[in-house]
């Protein structure tokens, strides 16, 4: 398998670009396992502001309100060969819609 390093700190909170140049998101939080001493990225989190209510995630729930949706791209379905500049290598509608 052939593996990039990708310094993960310079693509979170950055904005994620579709096809056509337009913005669909903030790269908000990513998903790994561990591989012996590796981690390797599985999933990232697109949506805007989901960093902002996960801080709320309790006091919400304490109210009755749910977390809005996030979107979630895999591993293969996002570019951060330039990690400043993320950009989805498939359709928006391709990527899965979770609502805790």
């Amino acid at each position: 398998m052939n593996r990039t390093v990708v310094r993960l700190d310079r693509a979170l909170g950055r904005n994620v670009l579709a096809g056509n140049n337009r913005t669909v998101g903030r790269l908000e939080e990513f998903r790994a396992t561990r591989d012996g001493r590796d981690w390797v990225v599985t999933e990232y989190v697109i949506g805007n502001l989901a960093w902002f209510e996960r801080l709320l995630l309790g006091a919400r729930l304490l109210v009755g309100l749910g977390r809005k949706q996030v979107h979630v791209a895999r591993w293969d379905q996002l570019d951060l060969s330039t990690p400043e500049r993320p950009r989805l290598l498939c359709s928006f509608d391709e990527l899965r819609v979770e609502k805790p």
